[in-house]
């Protein structure tokens, strides 16, 4: 899948990638918006930037994001 910038994601489920910490289970359910996604080099590994309600801005791997539209 290939996010786009403004789109709405949740976070529905812990990343199999490296990238993934502790700390980011608690994101587990957040719904935020993409602000940055990797558009230019378009990998599906690559993290990309998404501003989660009331968490915060957060590079994610994508493997964690599911649209909400």
């Amino acid at each position: 899948m290939v996010f786009h910038k403004g789109q709405k994601v949740e976070v529905f489920k812990k990343s199999d990638d490296e990238s993934w910490k502790t700390y980011m289970d608690d994101f587990i359910g957040s719904h935020g918006i993409i602000t940055d996604p990797d558009s230019t080099i378009n990998d599906p590994d690559a993290l990309i930037e998404v501003s989660l309600l009331d968490k915060g801005t957060h590079r994610l791997p994508q493997d964690c994001l599911r649209p909400l539209d």
